[in-house]
């Protein structure tokens, strides 16, 4: 048996590889990785819940499988995480909030299905920015995630909890959701690599949703291929979802693996690139596009005028749906129900169970949609933002036009200390200025490292490709990954700091 620490750090898809070659078994992969968790997670707090006794019996009944010569997935007995707005039967599912706290929901997402069905032991539920909103992981009502490169440091948001638990060794796979960047970010402010599908080229269904017309589940891991091939997985057209494409999941694997991109078109967008953006987080996107240059590909400036109107439109469009969703938790229908004292009437109820089950910045954002979506302000404002988002989705096609796919830095700056942007809700939004424009178009984005700046945190480069063509992600991000790699000596998240409780 290989040791445990060398286990944690193979890459998925090198673990798929050994477990498929018997050089380990899944039960002593996922007993590894739940060790792990045991060691740096009190301190680290990426695991909401933690379910070892189910994933250690799916890890046996793979072995037991594999032994008796079944066919398997090639991803079975791999461990996973999920993110907790990712309904999975049986295992608790918070959203990050306590007006759910210790519901047990009685089915699976579909992508949950998928996992199940491939037989990835799954390790438990990973923490978040409370229903998905915020950029940081403070607003969980469990307590923040700290960033595995800096105790003092947010992990991104609001999927902080899966992005560091990739980046720390707990889980080699985690699923993430985006809705304006919260893959992407996140997997940029820890060092790892986060990916957003096409819109509805992943089912919806059993995502508690926070902006319908937003949300996307994907992968997060620490390569490219790992998430290449969790996208594979949890792809495809599922009936239970209104949104859901039916166009062929392609073999995301292989264009990771080409490392190609002679004659490829990157155009570098104007608007993401100059002013608000850290000089260091501007270098190594430079240097990563230098890279690909001297590989064959050509590098064109390209204008998107109206992604300035980006956050703005998206900061109108997303409330306004968030408080469309957020409705059903009164106290009656969905969520715990508070009974204040002195009478028990519907609007009392409501008022008790919403006032002690939100956090402030789901209060916030609630206020924001009603108020936006309110008969008097609705064509001025939800109306208005929606023009703007066609505006957006126009620029994108008229870069395709020219670029097979678009770049721009993930992330204004690296992880900023806790506490740095808490009380300013808009610099906390501006986090998000170069990954909401996906959201809005509905096109698909890729996150991986670029590099550290001068503070030794990650940064991260962003790729966008047209919608139904996320296998060009995985082309461009497999060869730049590589050609980083190169550079470095070796993988970023080596030159990642010592966690307490264990090995790096």
């Amino acid at each position: 048996m290989a040791e445990q620490n060398d286990l944690i750090r193979l890459s998925a898809a090198a673990q798929a590889d050994g477990l498929a070659s018997g050089d380990f078994s899944s039960a002593e992969l996922t007993a590894a990785h739940l060790d792990r968790i045991d060691a740096v997670d009190g301190d680290l707090n990426a695991f909401l819940h933690v379910s070892r006794e189910e994933a250690l019996e799916v890890a046996r009944d793979v072995d037991a499988r594999r032994a008796a010569g079944e066919t398997l997935h090639r991803l079975a007995g791999v461990p996973i995480a999920v993110k907790d707005v990712v309904v999975t039967r049986g295992i608790p599912t918070t959203a990050g909030s306590k007006i759910l706290e210790g519901w047990v929901p009685p089915y699976d997402a579909t992508l949950v299905e998928k996992i199940r069905d491939a037989r990835l032991p799954i390790l438990g539920k990973t923490n978040m920015d409370e229903f998905a909103m915020g950029s940081s992981t403070e607003s969980s009502a469990y307590g923040r995630t700290l960033n595995p490169w800096g105790e003092d440091r947010i992990p991104g948001g609001s999927g902080g909890g899966s992005a560091a638990a990739v980046a720390a060794f707990e889980a080699p796979l985690a699923i993430g959701t985006d809705t304006g960047g919260s893959i992407r970010q996140p997997a940029a402010m820890t060092g790892s690599v986060g990916v957003k599908p096409t819109y509805g080229s992943v089912s919806r269904y059993g995502l508690i949703a926070m902006a319908s017309s937003l949300d996307q589940a994907g992968p997060c891991t620490r390569t490219v291929e790992d998430s290449a091939l969790l996208h594979e997985l949890i792809a495809g057209h599922d009936p239970k979802d209104s949104t859901s494409l039916r166009d062929p999941v392609a073999a995301f694997g292989e264009h990771a693996r080409r490392r190609d991109v002679k004659g490829m078109r990157i155009g570098v967008i104007e608007e993401l690139e100059g002013e608000g953006f850290a000089p260091e987080v501007r270098a190594r996107f430079e240097e990563s596009l230098a890279l690909l240059e001297q590989a064959g590909a050509e590098i064109v400036r390209v204008a998107c005028p109206n992604f300035r109107y980006a956050l703005g439109a998206y900061y109108l469009i997303m409330p306004s749906e968030a408080s469309s969703n957020l409705a059903k938790f009164d106290g009656m229908r969905f969520g715990q129900r508070i009974v204040p004292e002195g009478g028990a009437t519907a609007e009392a109820v409501m008022k008790a169970t919403r006032g002690a089950g939100f956090g402030a910045e789901v209060k916030r954002r609630i206020l924001l949609g009603t108020y936006a979506l309110s008969a008097g302000y609705y064509d001025a404002y939800y109306g208005s933002a929606q023009k703007v988002r066609t505006l957006v989705q126009r620029d994108f096609a008229a870069a395709f036009e020219s670029v097979d796919v678009l770049a721009s830095p993930t992330a204004p700056t690296g992880a900023f200390r806790f506490g740095e942007n808490a009380e300013d809700p808009m610099a906390m939004y501006l986090n998000d200025v170069a990954t909401i424009p996906a959201n809005l178009a509905g096109v698909p984005g890729i996150s991986l490292p670029s590099g550290l700046a001068e503070d030794g945190m990650p940064a991260g480069i962003q790729f966008l490709a047209p919608a139904f063509a996320d296998h060009r992600l995985y082309e461009v991000g497999g060869a730049l990954e590589a050609l980083l790699e190169d550079s470095w000596g070796g993988p970023l998240l080596d030159k990642a700091p010592e966690l307490k409780g264990g090995a790096k």
